[in-house]
């Protein structure tokens, strides 16, 4: 919402239910994923509220480390808790509403990329196979670290970063994975993207869980959805194709920005995002909205 010539408001709402069993850990990880839209739209965090679902009879214990963690990750992002709402329900779910505000020429949008930029992601992909490795019992417990660690450091720093830089288009990776935010990202702007298989950053195991077939049934939703505007290159491993599709909790920038920017970007972003790589390029529109070689 553009409020003057300077200053346009973004607000995002975000929650949904615990997917590691420390309440501390679980408050962190919602608290980061529902921050992460203010970033991608080029934003900075001002304000959010709590949004909580909690059974009355259960420990109050459990909500408390719920919330202190989510207010840590709130005052890390530099804003506010103003309050919340909470809701007696059957189930626990956290999450926040989340507002924050940008210049209203440098809001950045998820489907404007330009023809000849490249693609850079900034966190590993794997979260959705890892976490259902861990539910069977398979995944180690530094492969669930490593994965949490991941899932709780907040995009404000590749943020940051961005803002030195000229941004064609932004979206962070979640629910949909790389290949459902990558199709959004190339039908709104007449373009085809490619991503590079053998170039994503990956959490270590995962492409073994993954060749195993320890699959979260949300990859295979994304992958049936984009499908039609699918092509694969008969060399790619069906394995990463199915990490392509992963549904990601609280995952990396996917920023679209022209070549000649791209390693330099890479290279800022490694300080504070390590694992950040250039996956793609954007295409002249072909028959198909993504190809994934």
């Amino acid at each position: 919402y553009k409020l003057t010539d300077d200053v346009a408001v973004v607000q995002t709402l975000d929650f949904f239910p615990p997917m590691v069993d420390d309440p501390y850990t679980f408050g962190q990880i919602a608290a980061t994923n529902a921050l992460s839209d203010v970033w991608a739209m080029g934003g900075q965090v001002k304000t959010a509220l709590n949004i909580v679902c909690f059974p009355e009879k259960s420990d109050l214990n459990i909500l408390g480390e719920m919330m202190r963690s989510g207010a840590e990750k709130v005052a890390e992002a530099g804003g506010t808790l103003v309050g919340g709402h909470s809701i007696a329900d059957s189930d626990v779910k956290y999450g926040l509403s989340v507002m924050g505000t940008v210049h209203p020429d440098r809001i950045y949008a998820n489907n404007t990329p330009q023809k000849g930029d490249k693609l850079v992601l900034t966190k590993r992909l794997g979260v959705g196979i890892l976490c259902t490795a861990s539910r069977v019992g398979e995944a180690s417990s530094e492969a669930m670290q490593a994965a949490v660690a991941s899932m709780t450091t907040l995009n404000k720093y590749a943020a940051q970063c961005c803002r030195a830089y000229e941004v064609h288009a932004c979206t962070d990776v979640t629910g949909f994975g790389l290949l459902g935010h990558a199709d959004e990202m190339a039908r709104g702007s007449g373009v085809t993207i490619r991503l590079y298989s053998r170039r994503l950053p990956l959490f270590p195991g995962a492409l073994e869980f993954a060749e195993m077939g320890i699959i979260p049934a949300g990859a295979y939703r994304n992958l049936d959805y984009v499908k039609p505007r699918l092509t694969v290159a008969e060399s790619v491993q069906q394995a990463r194709v199915d990490l392509i599709c992963d549904p990601q909790t609280s995952g990396g920038l996917l920023i679209a920005l022209p070549v000649e920017d791209a390693g330099a970007l890479v290279a800022a972003l490694r300080e504070h995002c390590p694992d950040s790589a250039i996956v793609g390029t954007v295409l002249p529109q072909t028959d198909h909205t993504l190809e994934i070689v």
